[in-house]
């Protein structure tokens, strides 16, 4: 594995967002499947980060796709509020990545949302798994490093269902 070629900020902070009309629902909050556009975006920008672009597609003949995403959603966001993502390594083999994101009211400070992925490096050509060049290791392991010391968040790993009832308790 080649050495990584820059340093990383922990947690790493995705470019600002703000909510736009058209993420607005009927109930008057950003519609969920916009966490998920928000998210995308920022995962976007961790990726250029470690040098996996579009410019990375056309020469590499490789990308990373979404494997699987928990999305928790805390507290609402409305029209015109600002957005900040951070994104966190967990963990990376030669080919997945597992990352975890916080949503926040930018101004506020509040959590609005998280998702933690697992992403699949994938061969453009074949539309299977492949190994990540060396040099995208090395940045990985860079990353990795740089957020070791951050806690891992209790939405982390977190299945979904409906807890079963201690003796005695009533349904609603």
């Amino acid at each position: 594995m080649t050495a990584a070629t820059k340093s990383y900020t922990a947690p790493l902070v995705a470019p600002p967002m703000k909510v736009i009309e058209e993420w607005i629902d009927y109930n008057g909050h950003m519609n969920m499947a916009f966490y998920n556009t928000v998210f995308d975006k920022a995962v976007d920008a961790l990726f250029m980060d470690v040098g996996i672009s579009e410019d990375y597609v056309t020469k590499e003949l490789a990308s990373v796709f979404t494997a699987e995403i928990h999305v928790t959603y805390a507290q609402e966001l409305s029209l015109h509020d600002p957005i900040k993502v951070t994104c966190q390594l967990l963990d990376f083999d030669a080919k997945r990545i597992h990352m975890f994101l916080e949503m926040y009211h930018a101004e506020e400070g509040y959590l609005a949302a998280t998702m933690e992925q697992i992403g699949i490096h994938v061969s453009m050509e074949s539309r299977r798994s492949a190994v990540m060049p060396d040099w995208v290791l090395a940045e990985l392991q860079a990353l990795k490093d740089a957020h070791k010391e951050l806690p891992i968040k209790p939405q982390v790993g977190r299945v979904i269902g409906i807890p079963k009832k201690s003796a005695g308790a009533t349904s609603a």
